[in-house]
């Protein structure tokens, strides 16, 4: 892992997608501005807030808590990208082209999240005591 939350690939990938969400709802409906259009930014927004917050935390149980967090906003962004798609508001292929972006953070997500030991600092100065 790197030495910040900027060092994370992941990090990075989650702003890109922020970036790339906000550029596709600029073309939503107006009367959508503070419906969907602001809901899918908060959501997009919490992924790479979480992760950051998370990888500035003091214990890696934190890091995990934080990381579930970042997941949970990116599961509502696939359903926000859904009812988008659903609605018209969003091509098939533009939103086929966030849902990939949203795949790859799903899974880069999983892969550091596993990566954490389970194991909190207290147990672990316990069992070494």
């Amino acid at each position: 892992m790197g030495r910040t939350y900027r060092d994370l690939v992941l990090w990075q990938k989650a702003m890109q997608f922020v970036t790339d969400l906000y550029r596709v709802t600029r073309e939503f409906p107006r009367e959508e501005l503070y419906g969907l259009t602001s809901q899918m930014r908060r959501a997009a927004i919490s992924i790479p807030s979480n992760i950051a917050e998370g990888q500035a935390r003091y214990s890696q149980k934190e890091f995990r808590q934080f990381l579930s967090h970042a997941r949970g906003s990116l599961v509502e962004v696939e359903t926000q990208l859904g009812i988008a798609i659903n609605l018209g508001y969003l091509t098939p292929s533009r939103g086929l082209a966030l849902t990939k972006q949203r795949d790859e953070i799903g899974r880069l997500l999983n892969g550091l999240a596993n990566s954490l030991p389970l194991r909190t600092e207290n147990r672990e100065l316990r069992t070494s005591s």
